[in-house]
Protein backbone atom coordinates (compact mmCIF):
# COMPACT_ATOMS: atom_id res chain seq x y z
CA UNK A 1 0.00 0.00 0.00
CA UNK A 2 0.96 3.73 -0.75
CA UNK A 3 1.39 5.92 2.64
CA UNK A 4 -0.30 9.44 1.85
CA UNK A 5 1.18 12.66 2.31
CA UNK A 6 -1.21 14.76 4.22
CA UNK A 7 -1.51 18.71 3.87
CA UNK A 8 -3.19 21.72 5.50
CA UNK A 9 -6.62 19.75 5.04
CA UNK A 10 -8.41 17.77 7.94
CA UNK A 11 -8.33 14.25 6.24
CA UNK A 12 -7.40 10.71 6.81
CA UNK A 13 -7.48 8.18 4.54
CA UNK A 14 -9.24 5.22 5.49
CA UNK A 15 -7.06 3.07 8.08
CA UNK A 16 -6.95 -0.20 6.00
CA UNK A 17 -4.80 1.36 3.22
CA UNK A 18 -1.42 1.51 5.72
CA UNK A 19 1.72 -0.44 4.60
CA UNK A 20 2.76 -3.54 6.11
CA UNK A 21 4.35 -1.80 8.81
CA UNK A 22 1.36 -0.43 10.08
CA UNK A 23 2.25 3.23 8.94
CA UNK A 24 -0.63 5.05 6.88
CA UNK A 25 0.11 8.84 6.07
CA UNK A 26 3.38 11.70 6.35
CA UNK A 27 3.01 15.20 7.32
CA UNK A 28 -0.41 17.13 8.53
CA UNK A 29 0.11 18.69 11.56
CA UNK A 30 -0.70 18.68 15.35
CA UNK A 31 -3.61 20.48 16.02
CA UNK A 32 -6.08 19.36 18.85
CA UNK A 33 -8.72 19.38 15.36
CA UNK A 34 -6.25 17.02 13.42
CA UNK A 35 -4.91 14.41 16.45
CA UNK A 36 -8.88 14.23 17.56
CA UNK A 37 -9.98 13.55 14.07
CA UNK A 38 -6.80 11.00 13.91
CA UNK A 39 -7.69 8.98 17.08
CA UNK A 40 -11.60 9.09 16.22
CA UNK A 41 -10.71 7.15 13.37
CA UNK A 42 -8.47 4.50 15.05
CA UNK A 43 -5.04 6.42 14.27
CA UNK A 44 -2.10 8.33 16.18
CA UNK A 45 1.04 9.84 15.88
CA UNK A 46 4.26 8.05 16.47
CA UNK A 47 7.64 9.59 15.16
CA UNK A 48 11.38 10.45 16.30
CA UNK A 49 12.72 13.79 16.66
CA UNK A 50 13.75 15.48 13.29
CA UNK A 51 11.25 13.13 11.33
CA UNK A 52 7.88 14.19 9.69
CA UNK A 53 4.98 13.56 11.89
CA UNK A 54 4.23 9.57 10.94
CA UNK A 55 0.61 8.33 11.70
CA UNK A 56 0.14 4.81 12.85
CA UNK A 57 -3.36 2.43 12.39
CA UNK A 58 -0.95 -1.12 13.35
CA UNK A 59 -3.01 -4.34 12.57
CA UNK A 60 -3.36 -6.25 15.11
CA UNK A 61 -4.17 -3.83 17.47
CA UNK A 62 -3.06 -4.13 21.45
CA UNK A 63 -6.39 -3.81 23.23
CA UNK A 64 -7.73 -3.73 27.39
CA UNK A 65 -11.07 -4.51 27.63
CA UNK A 66 -12.01 -3.49 31.38
CA UNK A 67 -13.49 -6.09 32.29
CA UNK A 68 -10.72 -8.54 31.93
CA UNK A 69 -8.15 -6.53 33.92
CA UNK A 70 -5.76 -8.94 35.98
CA UNK A 71 -4.36 -7.77 39.33
CA UNK A 72 -1.64 -10.27 40.27
CA UNK A 73 -1.66 -11.38 43.46
CA UNK A 74 1.14 -9.79 44.72
CA UNK A 75 -0.23 -5.90 43.63
CA UNK A 76 -3.05 -6.76 45.88
CA UNK A 77 -1.59 -6.09 48.86
CA UNK A 78 -0.57 -2.80 47.33
CA UNK A 79 -4.09 -1.69 47.43
CA UNK A 80 -5.01 -3.40 50.87
CA UNK A 81 -1.98 -0.96 51.94
CA UNK A 82 -3.11 2.07 49.76
CA UNK A 83 1.12 1.90 49.02
CA UNK A 84 0.84 4.97 46.56
CA UNK A 85 -1.44 8.05 46.34
CA UNK A 86 -3.32 8.64 43.47
CA UNK A 87 -4.31 11.80 41.16
CA UNK A 88 -5.95 12.95 37.84
CA UNK A 89 -5.07 15.92 36.33
CA UNK A 90 -2.91 17.45 38.47
CA UNK A 91 0.33 17.54 36.79
CA UNK A 92 -0.68 16.96 33.23
CA UNK A 93 2.58 18.18 32.23
CA UNK A 94 4.78 16.63 34.53
CA UNK A 95 3.94 13.75 33.97
CA UNK A 96 3.92 13.83 29.71
CA UNK A 97 7.55 15.52 30.21
CA UNK A 98 8.83 12.75 32.73
CA UNK A 99 7.28 10.21 30.19
CA UNK A 100 9.26 11.57 27.33
CA UNK A 101 12.81 10.88 29.53
CA UNK A 102 11.96 7.40 30.57
CA UNK A 103 14.72 5.60 29.68
CA UNK A 104 13.42 2.00 27.22
CA UNK A 105 15.47 -0.50 26.17
CA UNK A 106 15.74 -0.21 22.83
CA UNK A 107 15.26 3.30 22.00
CA UNK A 108 18.03 5.07 21.92
CA UNK A 109 15.50 8.64 22.38
CA UNK A 110 12.20 9.98 22.62
CA UNK A 111 9.32 10.25 20.12
CA UNK A 112 7.41 12.65 22.94
CA UNK A 113 8.87 15.94 21.40
CA UNK A 114 8.69 19.49 22.65
CA UNK A 115 6.00 19.67 19.43
CA UNK A 116 3.89 16.79 20.70
CA UNK A 117 4.05 17.97 24.39
CA UNK A 118 2.45 21.39 23.54
CA UNK A 119 -0.28 19.49 21.71
CA UNK A 120 -1.42 17.11 24.41
CA UNK A 121 -1.24 19.66 26.85
CA UNK A 122 -3.25 21.89 24.65
CA UNK A 123 -5.54 18.61 24.74
CA UNK A 124 -5.72 18.68 28.26
CA UNK A 125 -6.89 22.17 28.35
CA UNK A 126 -9.58 21.57 26.24
CA UNK A 127 -10.63 18.73 28.50
CA UNK A 128 -10.04 15.18 26.62
CA UNK A 129 -5.96 14.76 27.48
CA UNK A 130 -6.18 13.08 30.83
CA UNK A 131 -3.41 12.20 33.25
CA UNK A 132 -2.83 9.85 36.40
CA UNK A 133 -0.29 10.89 39.26
CA UNK A 134 1.24 8.46 41.48
CA UNK A 135 3.07 9.43 44.26
CA UNK A 136 4.83 8.22 47.45
CA UNK A 137 5.82 10.80 50.21
CA UNK A 138 5.28 13.65 48.42
CA UNK A 139 6.93 12.53 45.16
CA UNK A 140 5.78 11.91 41.53
CA UNK A 141 7.31 8.27 41.17
CA UNK A 142 4.88 7.61 38.03
CA UNK A 143 2.07 8.14 35.60
CA UNK A 144 0.45 7.84 32.76
CA UNK A 145 -1.62 9.85 30.10
CA UNK A 146 -4.25 9.68 27.11
CA UNK A 147 -7.25 10.82 25.48
CA UNK A 148 -10.66 9.93 26.26
CA UNK A 149 -12.87 9.57 23.29
CA UNK A 150 -16.66 8.50 24.53
CA UNK A 151 -16.30 5.15 25.86
CA UNK A 152 -13.30 4.94 24.93
CA UNK A 153 -9.74 5.85 26.61
CA UNK A 154 -6.51 5.89 24.34
CA UNK A 155 -3.17 5.10 26.09
CA UNK A 156 -0.30 7.14 25.01
CA UNK A 157 2.48 6.42 27.55
CA UNK A 158 3.46 6.02 31.56
CA UNK A 159 6.69 5.98 33.23
CA UNK A 160 7.74 5.20 36.53
CA UNK A 161 10.84 5.83 38.88
CA UNK A 162 9.42 3.02 41.79
CA UNK A 163 8.62 -0.55 41.25
CA UNK A 164 5.23 -1.21 40.53
CA UNK A 165 3.79 2.49 41.30
CA UNK A 166 2.97 2.71 37.05
CA UNK A 167 1.16 -0.81 37.44
CA UNK A 168 -0.56 0.86 40.41
CA UNK A 169 -1.82 4.06 38.84
CA UNK A 170 -2.88 1.71 35.52
CA UNK A 171 -4.98 -1.01 37.55
CA UNK A 172 -6.56 2.16 39.65
CA UNK A 173 -7.85 4.00 36.37
CA UNK A 174 -8.77 1.01 34.92
CA UNK A 175 -10.84 -0.05 37.44
CA UNK A 176 -12.61 3.35 37.61
CA UNK A 177 -13.23 3.63 33.72
CA UNK A 178 -15.08 0.05 34.20
CA UNK A 179 -17.53 1.88 36.54
CA UNK A 180 -17.97 4.43 34.61
CA UNK A 181 -19.37 2.05 31.53
CA UNK A 182 -16.28 3.13 29.48
CA UNK A 183 -15.58 -0.37 27.42
CA UNK A 184 -12.16 -0.35 25.60
CA UNK A 185 -8.58 1.03 26.64
CA UNK A 186 -6.72 1.08 23.49
CA UNK A 187 -2.59 0.42 23.83
CA UNK A 188 -1.95 0.75 20.21
CA UNK A 189 0.77 -1.92 20.62
CA UNK A 190 2.24 -5.18 22.69
CA UNK A 191 4.13 -4.62 25.64
CA UNK A 192 5.18 -7.70 28.52
CA UNK A 193 3.88 -5.05 31.05
CA UNK A 194 0.58 -4.42 29.47
CA UNK A 195 -0.12 -8.08 28.76
CA UNK A 196 0.02 -8.91 31.91
CA UNK A 197 -2.53 -6.61 33.23
CA UNK A 198 -5.21 -8.83 30.44
CA UNK A 199 -4.43 -6.27 27.75
CA UNK A 200 -4.69 -8.59 24.89
CA UNK A 201 -4.78 -8.31 20.46
CA UNK A 202 -7.21 -7.75 18.67
CA UNK A 203 -7.64 -7.46 14.54
CA UNK A 204 -7.53 -3.93 13.07
CA UNK A 205 -10.78 -4.51 11.85
CA UNK A 206 -12.34 -5.97 14.75
CA UNK A 207 -10.85 -2.77 16.75
CA UNK A 208 -12.00 0.13 13.91
CA UNK A 209 -15.96 -1.87 14.56
CA UNK A 210 -15.68 -1.43 18.45
CA UNK A 211 -14.22 1.95 18.04
CA UNK A 212 -17.57 2.88 15.74
CA UNK A 213 -19.83 1.70 18.84
CA UNK A 214 -17.91 2.99 21.57
CA UNK A 215 -16.57 6.54 20.83
CA UNK A 216 -19.32 8.16 19.80
CA UNK A 217 -20.72 8.48 23.38
CA UNK A 218 -21.15 11.40 24.68
CA UNK A 219 -17.30 12.81 25.70
CA UNK A 220 -16.16 12.83 29.31
CA UNK A 221 -14.24 15.94 28.86
CA UNK A 222 -12.96 18.75 31.86
CA UNK A 223 -10.84 17.98 34.01
CA UNK A 224 -11.76 14.55 36.07
CA UNK A 225 -9.15 15.51 38.89
CA UNK A 226 -12.09 18.07 39.67
CA UNK A 227 -15.25 15.30 38.63
CA UNK A 228 -17.31 13.82 41.68
CA UNK A 229 -16.72 10.63 39.88
CA UNK A 230 -13.31 10.46 39.90
CA UNK A 231 -12.80 11.60 43.38
CA UNK A 232 -12.10 8.29 45.31
CA UNK A 233 -10.22 6.15 42.47
CA UNK A 234 -9.21 3.75 44.51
Amino acid sequence: MPVFWLDENLFFPPPEHTDRSGILAVGGDLSPDRLLLAYRQGIFPWFNPDDPILWWSPDPRFVLFPEELKIARSMRSYFNNARFGISLDTGFEAVIRACSEQYRPGQGGTWITEDMIQAYCELHRMGYAHSVEVWQAGQLVAGLYGIALGRVFFGESMFSTVNNASKYGFIALVKRLHQLGFRLIDCQQETPHLASLGARAISRAQFMELLGEYAPAPDLTGNWGEMAAFREII
